[in-house]
């Protein structure tokens, strides 16, 4: 049966073969999906407010006692301390103040050190970000480069060694390795010497500044707690790095990049890992996003002055505005990074735009 529909003309014909520019829907595409990912955003920390309210202030604890634990302390006193910290309000008072100063950046007063909660979380910034900024560079780094040798040839040698020693220290509880890197390398152990500082940031009456000297003192402090985070990080990388090169091989593309005579580290470099790398970008992400929060207990093992050490100690009372005003911030800063992987996510792998 032959059609009677009239043919179609050279313009007709010109605007079918011609792509849709879509500047202006690309545009509201991507502002529609940051208004959905924003108001996702905004419930997560309305819940985040509620869990870390409920979590902290209303646990079997007695911080009163606590703060008076061997003092000599009258009723009246012990009554004034429950007064002054608020002890005494409903719950739902003291629910609605903790939103009210969250929102208005007013994290409260710390109960154990007598300063405001955003001082004591501003001075422990920058230790944490040090830690964990230079341990989360290393682990990418060696995650990503074993990742790749392993997962373009697997079964060899070296896949089947790293592998295997990823999957092991992933599994160590993170405080024991810390305490083993500490009592060999710390403390010496048979024929290996005392190499590094036990614990702090920097040695007691040395100099401030960026002097040479100080600077080193930290460096020599950052080793055995970045060591430890290492050890264990790096697995995570490694092995989706691996399983996504594996997963990449599969795929028609890269016999064709073959047949056109590419030669396998131009195939592996400018085709693979690319497309290998999407996975990984969301980990990276979130990794970064709970650099804030440190690691409670490698940095309580190496007293590191950090926001891990200063949530153990706001635990031991416990400290509530100040374990409340840890909690808003590590939550926050997961929720912001998450946000902005989603966004690079979106620019990196055109399927998700087209979603």
């Amino acid at each position: 049966m032959f059609s009677t529909a009239a043919p179609l003309s050279p313009q007709e014909l010109v605007a079918l073969e011609s792509p849709p520019t879509g500047g202006g829907s690309g545009g509201r595409d991507f502002l529609s999906y940051l208004a959905r990912k924003l108001a996702a955003a905004v419930v997560s920390f309305g819940g985040l407010l509620v869990v870390g309210f409920v979590i902290f202030s209303l646990m079997p604890s007695d911080p009163v006692a606590a703060l008076t634990r061997g003092h000599v302390t009258s009723a009246k006193q012990m009554a004034f301390l429950i007064k002054q910290l608020g002890l005494n309000q409903p719950v739902w008072e003291r629910f609605g103040h903790f939103v009210t100063n969250t929102l208005t950046g007013n994290l409260g007063y710390s109960w154990q050190f007598q300063t405001p909660v955003s001082t004591l979380i501003a001075q422990r910034l920058w230790p944490t970000l040090l830690l964990m900024g230079s341990s989360t560079i290393v682990s990418v780094f060696l995650g990503m480069w074993l990742g790749i040798r392993s997962g373009w040839r697997p079964g060899s040698l070296l896949d089947r060694t790293s592998t295997g020693a990823a999957i092991t220290l992933w599994s160590v509880p993170t405080f024991w390795l810390g305490i083993i890197l500490l009592v060999v390398f710390s403390t010496g152990l048979g024929p290996i010497p005392s190499l590094f500082p036990a614990g702090g940031m920097s040695t007691p009456g040395t100099a401030g500044g960026l002097t040479p000297a100080h600077v080193l003192d930290i460096a020599r402090h950052l080793v055995l707690p970045c060591l430890t985070l290492v050890l264990v990080i790096f697995a995570q990388y490694q092995m989706i790095m691996r399983s996504s090169m594996i997963d990449e091989q599969g795929n028609a593309y890269l016999l064709t990049a073959k047949a056109k005579g590419l030669r396998d580290d131009d195939v592996r470099r400018k085709h693979v890992v690319p497309n290998a790398l999407l996975p990984s970008v969301t980990l990276i992400f979130l990794q970064v996003g709970g650099m804030i929060s440190g690691a409670i207990t490698v940095e309580t093992v190496y007293s590191w002055p950090g926001l891990g050490y200063l949530t153990y100690q706001a635990l031991q009372i416990p400290d509530l505005p100040l374990l409340e005003g840890t909690f808003i911030v590590f939550s926050a800063s997961v929720i912001i990074f998450n946000l902005l992987a989603d966004l690079v996510y979106r620019y990196l792998d055109p399927r998700v735009r087209r979603a």
